[in-house]
């Protein structure tokens, strides 16, 4: 009984204190606006339409300098797990055509 009317007493006290409550504080998350402009290219307005969106640009800056396999490969990867809407063999080239032509390291694997 000891037991029950301590724990009872502690319910009442938190929640008169939550009862009484007079003063609000408010606090604000400010998230900083970033741009990653994308090179001019043959092909950036598709892959901008069809990339991003799902995610920012910046995803794509992280990955680094890749061959023309990795691009590729991500492009399919992003088709069949995130279902990008990329439908065509002519959307995939010209995505993977561009992302290694202006973020590739000029290997081709």
């Amino acid at each position: 009984m000891k037991k029950f009317t301590a724990l009872f007493m502690l319910f009442a006290c938190l929640h008169s204190l939550h009862a009484n409550e007079t003063v609000k504080i408010e606090k604000g998350i400010k998230i900083p606006h970033i741009e990653f402009p994308m090179k001019e290219g043959k092909g950036m307005y598709s892959t901008k339409g069809k990339c991003n969106m799902c995610h920012s640009f910046g995803y794509i800056i992280n990955q680094g300098n890749q061959s023309r396999k990795f691009w590729h490969d991500k492009v399919i990867k992003m088709i069949k797990v995130f279902k990008a809407p990329i439908y065509t063999k002519e959307d995939i080239d010209t995505v993977t055509n561009y992302l290694f032509e202006n973020y590739g390291n000029g290997k081709e694997e």
